[in-house]
């Protein structure tokens, strides 16, 4: 079931500034924490080191204030790539909460990245890691809706096909005949929220579910 939203709902689901959740999502891995702190690092130093050279400068104010822009990088860096992120689905015409079910449940390993190491010998050999994703397809009463995807973590053992599941659905048509994009997703009965990233405010989108979802309770 697709349950158009009105105006003004899908503004306060998603925010346009990034949470504190989807600042946490954006930060990263500590291979992407580390890649910040030393832009933000190295950035910042070189550029308060010119600025010091260009005292007597009238560029001096400007090499200051790039050197402290670089050093808060850590911070605003994330906040810019998670309000990026909404964007994409606020940019959206329509919106509709779906009410469906899991038709499968299915993993498949990912690479995540590749890197060359030294070996014992010294030859560099291609080093790959791994990470398995948990694939869900959603399907209502219509049929097949799509397909969510997310790293796996223990918390999902307990997911199962026939699972009550909730989440967004965004379509460029107003007859939804094709969805462009899915939000994460809410399985009521677990109590688990599941999805790459966390798009929604959650507090706020299981209370509009309770209310539009004719009064159900979770």
């Amino acid at each position: 079931m697709l349950i158009p939203l009105r105006p003004g709902e899908l503004q306060r689901l998603i925010p346009a500034v990034a949470t504190g959740n989807q600042f946490g999502a954006a930060l990263g891995d500590p291979q992407k924490i580390l890649q910040r702190v030393m832009i933000s690092s190295i950035g910042g130093v070189i550029t308060l080191l010119i600025s010091q050279n260009q005292v007597a400068s009238r560029w001096y104010s400007i090499w200051l204030v790039i050197g402290v822009v670089f050093l808060l990088y850590i911070l605003w860096g994330p906040i810019i790539e998670a309000g990026q992120k909404n964007s994409q689905l606020r940019r959206y015409p329509m919106t509709a909460i779906f009410d469906g079910q899991i038709s499968d449940i299915f993993t498949r390993e990912k690479i995540e990245n590749r890197h060359e190491q030294a070996d014992k010998l010294g030859k560099l050999e291609l080093v790959e890691n791994r990470r398995t994703w948990l694939f869900l397809e959603l399907e209502d009463e219509d049929g097949y809706l799509g397909q969510l995807c997310f790293p796996m973590d223990k918390n999902h053992q307990i997911l199962k096909r026939g699972q009550r599941i909730l989440c967004l659905v965004f379509s460029e048509r107003k007859d939804f005949s094709t969805i462009d994009a899915l939000s994460d997703a809410w399985l009521p009965s677990q109590r688990i929220w599941v999805g790459e990233y966390p798009y929604l405010l959650r507090p706020a989108f299981q209370e509009l579910c309770q209310m539009r979802l004719f009064g159900n309770q979770y």
